[in-house]
């Protein structure tokens, strides 16, 4: 059965952290809070864990995951950022959007698409996921909590907990933190382009297209 954590949103308790980031580093599958809502989450190393998430979703082979990364540096050793994304990724992280750039080969294989060289970044507003991952000191491979055939991803930690914590290793409760997911913009045909509508301001690229 899971562990539960209640973390505080604004003021994390640094035990917590430490516990939760050492949970991951041991192979744990965790449920964390973001700015766009609850997400699954394992190191990018973790084969069983990606397993598992793609189970609980149930994900074929060509699900894009994200990586969830801690600063602008971070990303530039998983992804391809010339001088045009860099200002992008500057002027809009952290926030809720996830950006599709090509990925290098520090992305594990099995995580991106098996045609596209791809891959899905985003550095989230939320104060707990920036203190798990500046702890952890890695990025986090992540998917949204939406159950299978439901419309709706999953908002409260104590239902997560009840329907998945014999599958899980982790549920951090951060309190409520949203349902509506990111805003997807592809980066990888020089100019950007909104793919997804979500809780990031699309607008802010309207003017560059």
């Amino acid at each position: 059965m899971a562990q539960f954590f209640a973390i505080h949103k604004d003021n994390p308790q640094i035990r917590l952290i430490q516990e939760a980031s050492h949970c991951i580093e041991q192979g744990g599958v965790v449920v964390i809070p973001t700015d766009s809502g609850y997400a699954l989450s394992c190191a990018l190393e973790n084969k069983r864990g990606v397993e598992i998430i793609r189970q609980i979703r149930r994900l074929d082979d060509k699900h894009n995951f994200t990586l969830l990364c801690r600063d602008l540096s971070e990303i530039s050793v998983y992804a391809r950022v010339g001088n045009q994304e860099y200002r992008l990724l500057k002027a809009h992280t952290p926030g809720a959007y996830t950006f599709i750039l090509e990925a290098t080969r520090e992305v594990p294989r099995r995580l991106l698409h098996p045609k596209r060289k791809q891959i899905g970044i985003r550095i989230p507003d939320n104060r707990i996921a920036l203190d798990l991952l500046g702890n952890f000191g890695e990025p986090l491979m992540t998917s949204s909590l939406m159950l299978p055939n439901e419309q709706m991803p999953m908002t409260d930690p104590h239902e997560i907990m009840k329907a998945l914590g014999h599958t899980l290793d982790l549920v951090i409760d951060g309190g409520f933190c949203g349902f509506e997911g990111t805003t997807v913009v592809d980066l990888t045909n020089g100019l950007p382009i909104v793919t997804r509508l979500g809780a990031g301001d699309s607008s802010a690229f309207s003017d560059l297209v």
